[in-house]
């Protein structure tokens, strides 16, 4: 267990508590803040508040943070969407919803929980809590995933991914009406200062590029294919929010209007293709859209 004393200083005053918190232990996320606050580990003045009290010059603020919890990974018989696997690699169809690997707030349920039940042999390179996992997709992100079944097919893809020779396409749906058909969008990304839980485009942030084609307009939005150059997190609906197109349904980046959809924004890894860590050969998958993601747009023709 370790204790942390803030001293509010007048530049951080209005900022909400668990906001401030997230912002000055680098350690802690604002959602492990909140979950603190609500567990009664922080305290404002000796006094316990709600996570959206703002702070005020010259509080002090006293956290407790308990020692970390050491997470059992346990597999899940949990149905999965293969589309491809043998000796080395398999490529897997994840639906909207799901977590990628367990963390301390999804503990089950996982893509990773259901692979340890379905597969015998995954690589170690990322640790217990994320075997076989070369890369991820947002919870609310559908789409395909290549998963290693060992360390020597982990590190070539990782490889790949880092020389950026992996395709990744996805299909978004955003607001408005994007006027040209080809963009490219170069543009740095890095954490959000004022709200850690989002990125956004920064001056410092990692080399960012991402390009779409539009596919379909509609009155009020536009499907578009989206290439990956670089991976980083969240990309996609970063940038097409930077450009004035935020992805429809996306509750973290879109409007307070967006359309509410039961599965997030609308977003799909569609296609990726990458050549085999072993036989050196090139493979490629492709999968459809979602059914609610097609209804949708159904209903907009």
């Amino acid at each position: 267990m370790k204790e942390v004393i803030l001293n509010v200083k007048e530049e951080a005053q209005g900022t909400r508590v668990d906001a401030y918190i997230s912002q000055n232990i680098p350690e802690l996320s604002r959602a492990r803040a909140t979950e603190l606050i609500k567990n009664e580990k922080v305290w404002v003045n000796d006094t316990i508040k709600k996570a959206k009290y703002k702070v005020m010059t010259d509080d002090v603020v006293r956290i407790i943070i308990p020692e970390n919890e050491v997470l059992e990974i346990l597999g899940e018989d949990i149905e999965l969407d293969i589309l491809y696997e043998d000796a080395d690699v398999l490529v897997v169809n994840k639906p909207s919803g799901m977590v990628v690997h367990p963390s301390f707030g999804h503990k089950s349920g996982t893509l990773v929980n259901g692979l340890m039940y379905a597969i015998k042999d995954l690589s170690g390179i990322n640790g217990t809590i994320r075997p076989g996992i070369v890369h991820r997709i947002d919870k609310d992100t559908s789409g395909l995933l290549m998963v290693a079944k060992n360390d020597n097919a982990h590190q070539k893809l990782s490889d790949q991914l880092k020389d950026k020779t992996v395709k990744r396409e996805y299909i978004a749906l955003v607001h408005g009406t994007i006027d040209h058909e080809l963009g490219k969008i170069d543009a740095p990304i890095g954490r959000d200062h004022l709200d850690r839980i989002r990125y956004t485009v920064v001056e410092n942030g990692k080399p960012s590029i991402t390009h779409f084609q539009v596919l379909k307009r509609y009155k009020d939005y536009t499907l578009i294919k989206c290439r990956l150059e670089t991976g980083r997190t969240h990309q996609i609906r970063v940038h097409m929010r930077y450009i004035g197109h935020p992805l429809v349904g996306d509750p973290l980046y879109g409007p307070r209007k967006t359309y509410q959809s039961n599965f997030g924004q609308f977003l799909h890894a569609k296609s990726i293709g990458f050549i085999h860590p072993v036989t050196n050969e090139y493979l490629e998958f492709e999968t459809n859209l979602p059914p609610d993601f097609t209804s949708f747009l159904n209903e907009l023709d």
